[in-house]
């Protein structure tokens, strides 16, 4: 029984895997500053990076499912995997900017043009790469 998976798949799941092993990591920063701290909580920030980290991880992998059965090609289907999981990256990392940078509770606090901008790309590469990955589930299955 061959159980390769195709390229795309494969580097999706790496990509699961990566994040993961970082969700790990900003845990242990999240519990340092939890044991550290007068209030034994840490910074908003740390907290949420850690928790976007474990969930984005197994968002990835439920990407990974969809990369492996849609009926698309595999560079199509990389590709839309591809800008969701940016997203997901870039996200995380602007959590643990703000972590490091204990700059903010709420960066939504003072919203301009460029945070706007970001968000629109975000809702668009988002929801538009899972679209294209769905689309090509629903093609392979139902024909």
């Amino acid at each position: 029984m061959d159980t390769r998976l195709g390229i795309d798949t494969t580097l999706t799941v790496l990509a699961s895997g990566l994040i993961f092993a970082w969700a790990l990591i900003l845990g242990i920063w999240k519990y340092r500053q939890m044991a550290t701290s007068p209030t034994h909580l840490a910074h908003p920030y740390v907290d949420i990076a850690h928790r976007a980290a474990l969930l984005y991880s197994f968002a990835t992998m439920l990407l990974a499912v969809f990369v492996e059965l849609s009926a698309w090609p595999a560079a199509v289907n990389l590709a839309a995997a591809a800008v969701v999981v940016f997203f997901f990256v870039a996200a995380i990392a602007t959590y643990v900017v703000h972590g490091l940078r204990r700059d903010t509770t709420n960066q939504f606090e003072h919203v301009d043009t460029k945070i706007r901008l970001a968000m629109a790309a975000l809702i668009i590469g988002e929801v538009g790469g899972f679209a294209v990955l769905l689309a090509g589930f629903a093609v392979g299955q139902f024909g």
